[in-house]
This record gives structure tokens, C-alpha cells and sequence, in this order.
């Protein structure tokens, strides 16, 4: 990836958009929405970098992402939350709104500050939510991956009232306490955990255990699947279980297109 400033920030209207017919939706495949960059600023003055993906049509839910460990990979275009914005706003009317955490690139652009392991990523969470709350984005589910499903754990509760509930994919419970556990306990929002049966941290037997704690907890495990969902089979799962959440039906989504269809971007 080339050297990325503010002056080279991807810009989404460079996709290419052309016609296509029932064109099988592969893992670069982009499909159409208005999406549109954005930044926040923290509390403590850092600027972070975002996109979000609004379908053409009435919004079904939003969906408010939480990258993975960015000391590890994990950033706002980690394969399951990019290809959520690529297919989510045209296939399910639903709003994909990613970021990069503090001190995370990605070829969107860099958020300014460093990793501070969950602690001052709280600032980041508090803008993220208050930025969803002042677009009047209607239905938001928190969704956070690996790292990302800690600060939801962590954080979530004190902003119950802005968000419908919680989806949290391979929860590896690294850093969360018992007693923040506790604290979805007096709150109702629904709190959903996607658990691959073959991760590396936490799985599912063993989250079940985990989040008893928790009254309302859901457990799902995903058969054969790893803790990146790695492959198309595991992300048409887990973004079938997530669609199926937000929206309250059973769902499937097709994975075919006819329409307008463009190729992802990977280099400024």
C-alpha cells in the first residue's frame, strides 16, 4: 500500500460500475449504494477515518462495526465487514458504517493516535456512536469481531438506549471483566454470538460457558468454520446470521446478481 494522506484518501466514487447478468458475487465484488467517507473526532482531539454504505431504499437496520486487533491485521476493510459494505445496502436495505480505530490504516485513510489495547479506544467507541445517534441511522446493532467484540462488551452498556443490540463474531473474551459481563445483565438489548467451532480462542462449548453469565445470551456455532471466517462458504454464513439478526427474518442471501456491479479497489 502506497504512503496514504489526507490528500490521497480512497475515494469511493472511484469504483467503475458496469452492467451485469446473474453474475456470481465473488469476493471483490462490489455492488451499488451511496457510500460515502466521514471522519469523527474523539474526546481527546483524534481524528478517525470511516465509510458509510446507505442502500438506495429505506434502511432495515445499520450496522455499527468494530475491526479486529489492528496489532494483528484487523481494520475497517477486514474481509467480512468489506464485503458486508460491498453487498449489504443493495442485497438487505441494510447500512454498513466501518472504521479504523485509533492509529489503524487501511487504504480509506489513517486514524490518528496509537493502540492503547481497548483502554483509550473508548473515545473512539463514544464518537462512533454519538456520530450514528446525530445521522438518526434507525435500528443499530453493534457488531464487533475478535478485538472489535471487546469494546462492544466493555462499552455497549453505558449507550444502551442508542442501539437495538449486539452481534459479536469470535468473541476470544481476552479482555473483558466478569463484572462488565454482569453489566448486560441490567440492561435488555439482545446480545448475539457468532462462534466458529474451530476457533483459535473461544469456542463454543466453552463460550456458552462463558456468557452464561449473561441471562440472555445467544450462542450460535458455526460448523467448520475458523476465527476469520476465511472463504466465502464462512462468510455467507455469518453474514446470512447477521442479516437474519438485525432484520428479525430468516434469510439467505443470493449469491448471484443481476445489475449494475464494479470491482473492489485494493491500491491508490
Amino acid at each position: 500500500m502506497s504512503e496514504i494522506t489526507r490528500e490521497n484518501e480512497f475515494n469511493p466514487e472511484a469504483y467503475v460500475f458496469e452492467p451485469v447478468t446473474a453474475e456470481r458475487i465473488r469476493s471483490r465484488s462490489v455492488l451499488p449504494a451511496q457510500r460515502e467517507n466521514f471522519t469523527v473526532t474523539t474526546a481527546d482531539g483524534k481524528r478517525l477515518v470511516g465509510e458509510l454504505s446507505l442502500p438506495a431504499g429505506d434502511i432495515k437496520a445499520t450496522l455499527v462495526t468494530f475491526h479486529p486487533l489492528p496489532t494483528h491485521g484487523g481494520y475497517m476493510d477486514s474481509h467480512v465487514y468489506k464485503k458486508a459494505s460491498f453487498r449489504l445496502p443493495e442485497l438487505a436495505n441494510i447500512a454498513v458504517l466501518r472504521f479504523n480505530t485509533r492509529g489503524t490504516r487501511s487504504i480509506r485513510g489513517v486514524s490518528e493516535g496509537v493502540f492503547d489495547g481497548g483502554f483509550a479506544e473508548k473515545k473512539d467507541f463514544d464518537a462512533i456512536l454519538k456520530f450514528a445517534r446525530e445521522r438518526s441511522l434507525p435500528n443499530l446493532w453493534l457488531v464487533g469481531w475478535s478485538f472489535g467484540t471487546e469494546l462492544v462488551l466493555k462499552y455497549g452498556p453505558e449507550h444502551a438506549s442508542e442501539f437495538t443490540g449486539a452481534i459479536l463474531l469470535s468473541p476470544p473474551l481476552h479482555r473483558v471483566h466478569p463484572a462488565e459481563l454482569d453489566e448486560w445483565n441490567r440492561i435488555s438489548n439482545p446480545l448475539v454470538a457468532l462462534v466458529p467451532e474451530l476457533d483459535d480462542y473461544l469456542r463454543p462449548e466453552a463460550a456458552g460457558e462463558r456468557f452464561g453469565v449473561i441471562d440472555r445470551a445467544q450462542i450460535h456455532g458455526f460448523e467448520g468454520c475458523k476465527h476469520l471466517w476465511v472463504g466465502e462458504k464462512a462468510v455467507n454464513l455469518v453474514l446470512n446470521a447477521i442479516v437474519s439478526t438485525v432484520t428479525g427474518e430468516s434469510t439467505e442471501l443470493p449469491t448471484e446478481y443481476t445489475g449494475l456491479m464494479a470491482q473492489e479497489i485494493t491500491e491508490l
